[in-house]
């Protein structure tokens, strides 16, 4: 039983590590270089370059991004931006359901930008960067 349970967690902490490849991205029309400070930037509403998308909070995907493209955690994210709202000078990027929303909301919006893990890129989308 023991060795049942350490293989499980093993298991699963693997499968985690390899859960999402996460990729920034934009609609292909889109031309300019964007650095991971503008991303950061985008994302915390210092900058209004793009129009920002982001996943739901219980998306494993969105803590990754937050952690590492934005540099903050999910809960440090959520309480900039309910001070921002609350004071009335900024809102919180739109929150999609799935990867297949942000690649349709980026695709059909051509100053959008989005994350999603870089098995669900399709066409519609173009990768500008790759999240480690």
């Amino acid at each position: 039983m023991k060795k049942l349970t350490l293989f499980l967690a093993t298991t699963s902490m693997m499968c985690f590590s390899t859960i999402a490849q996460v990729v920034v991205v934009v609609n292909p029309a889109m031309n300019e270089t964007i650095t991971n400070d503008e991303i950061a930037r985008i994302y915390t509403g210092r900058s209004s370059a793009l129009t920002p998308v982001n996943l739901r909070d219980s998306d494993t995907k969105r803590a990754i991004f937050d952690e590492k493209a934005v540099g903050r955690s999910s809960s440090q994210l959520k309480a900039y931006w309910s001070k921002l709202v609350f004071t009335g000078k900024g809102n919180p990027p739109k929150e999609l359901a799935s990867d297949a929303d942000v690649v349709s909301f980026v695709g059909s919006n051509e100053y959008a930008i989005g994350y999603i893990d870089a098995a669900n890129v399709t066409d519609q989308v173009k990768v500008i960067h790759t999240i480690n």
